[in-house]
């Protein structure tokens, strides 16, 4: 069975967009209005001690573990859990980490991490193929 690269590239493509619009919700569901300040779930559960840290972070989580799965470097994922850690640990400090929540936006900074890794993935790996291609190598 040979492994057809439109449909890597469209599970990718599918799983991106799946994370992309969970990683919103976490973090930007509306915009306060006249600011570029964004509210989410993973503010809204904040607000609720432990618990809603703790339902904020299951979400977070799953961003950080599919990205593990579709592919992105260990460098990413290892930067993508700091700052997932950051965002559980300051996020449940009573007030200021409300307010660090809602300025640091854990889900969409990891979101934007793993889609330049992919990218950048992506290129290097056209990259080769044409260096193969212009070679004399059959592909």
């Amino acid at each position: 069975m040979y492994i057809n690269d439109v449909n890597i590239e469209a599970n990718i493509d599918f799983e991106l967009a799946r994370l992309a619009k969970l990683a919103r919700r976490m973090d930007a569901i509306f915009t306060i209005p006249r600011t570029r300040v964004t509210i989410g779930l993973d503010n809204i559960f904040g607000l609720i001690p432990v618990i809603g840290d703790t339902a904020a972070f299951l979400p977070a989580a799953y961003i950080v573990y599919r990205a593990h799965k579709i592919g992105a470097s260990p460098g990413t994922v290892t930067l993508m859990s700091l700052n997932l850690v950051a965002d559980l640990l300051i996020g449940s400090i009573p007030i200021a980490g409300d307010i660090f929540d809602v300025l640091c936006n854990a889900n969409l900074r990891n979101y934007r991490l793993l889609e330049n890794n992919l990218n950048k993935k992506a290129a290097r790996a056209k990259l080769v193929r044409t260096a193969y291609v212009l070679n004399g190598s059959t592909a």
